[in-house]
């Protein structure tokens, strides 16, 4: 029975209004983020590594994660980035010397504090416990506080001196915003990188090819060689003729010499058989060896008397 013996019912009784969306609890989420594993969801434990998008993850799980290559598995949201080892970043991280450790609250009876962080700032001394913004150097995996890198600014590593750029600077556990600036970046360096391995593989290409068309191809000294032995046999013939019509009292004009080039073409086989065996001894005297100028030209002289 109901509504009897004086109940009077109220209107949020009667009528339901719209569900309240439920709220994450901060604390509890800003926990999950910095001190679990994205990819596991175990506990964080040294070797920590972090992604080009700024998760932390445990180093052995992400190695599980690679070698796993099954039908099964699951594809993870978290690692779905991460193609190999080399897309991570082994942290070096500084100790927070005034963390005990869980020895405290084993038996849970003592309040364990969520604010109080394993790691520090090793600059400005800030736990990295999530309420502070926390960067990591790509290139060398050094951990430091934004408002660090912001107060001592520098083109140098604090802790290890290694150079960055401000491309090389990683929000750890940023925000939505933070983490699309990221993925352009890191979008844009793999692409980069696939660019220059291309080339890479181009240029060897091109030069393994090189030695083997240099090898068939003589080479520049040997072609000016050839063209000077013909050039300088051709002005040998012309010197020759020339002194040949110079004895016959003809002109060294160009017309008078082939006349008496057509001359003697009417003389007896003895005397061109003569001619081709003196023709030989010369250019088989010039291509042995180079001779000086004073030496071509007492040869010369010696030919003009089997003509």
């Amino acid at each position: 029975m109901g509504c009897d013996g004086g109940t009077i019912p109220k209107r949020h009784e009667l009528v339901k209004g719209p569900r309240k969306v439920e709220k994450v609890d901060k604390n509890a989420e800003l926990v999950a983020r910095w001190n679990y594993c994205a990819l596991s969801q175990e506990k964080l434990c040294r070797p920590i590594v972090a992604c080009e998008l700024g998760r932390l993850y445990n180093k052995d799980a992400v190695i599980e994660f690679l070698l796993d290559k099954s039908a099964d598995k699951t594809p993870m949201e978290a690692a779905s980035h991460i193609k190999s080892i080399k897309n991570v970043t082994e942290l070096n991280l500084a100790d927070n010397p005034a963390w005990s450790g869980d020895k405290e609250s084993i038996k849970g009876d003592k309040y364990d504090d969520i604010q109080s962080a394993r790691f520090i700032c090793p600059v400005v001394g800030l736990e990295m416990n999530g309420r502070h913004r926390f960067c990591f150097l790509r290139n060398c995996g050094c951990v430091f506080s934004e408002r660090a890198l912001k107060e001592i600014k520098s083109e140098v590593c604090h802790k290890c001196g290694v150079p960055f750029q401000e491309e090389d600077v990683i929000v750890i556990n940023g925000s939505k915003e933070d983490v699309e600036v990221l993925k352009k970046r890191m979008e844009d360096r793999r692409l980069k990188s696939k660019l220059e391995k291309k080339s890479k593989k181009s240029k060897s290409a091109v030069s393994a090819s090189q030695p083997d068309t240099a090898q068939d191809s003589p080479g520049p000294s040997k072609m000016n060689n050839g063209k000077d032995c013909v050039s300088s046999s051709a002005g040998e013939n012309r010197q020759i003729i020339f002194t040949k019509s110079s004895e016959n009292g003809n002109s060294s004009v160009p017309g008078k010499v082939n006349k008496a080039a057509s001359t003697t073409t009417k003389r007896p086989i003895a005397d061109s058989e003569e001619k081709s065996e003196a023709y030989k001894s010369i250019f088989t005297s010039h291509s042995s060896a180079k001779r000086s100028k004073e030496e071509c030209s007492n040869w010369i002289t010696h030919t003009a008397y089997y003509f």
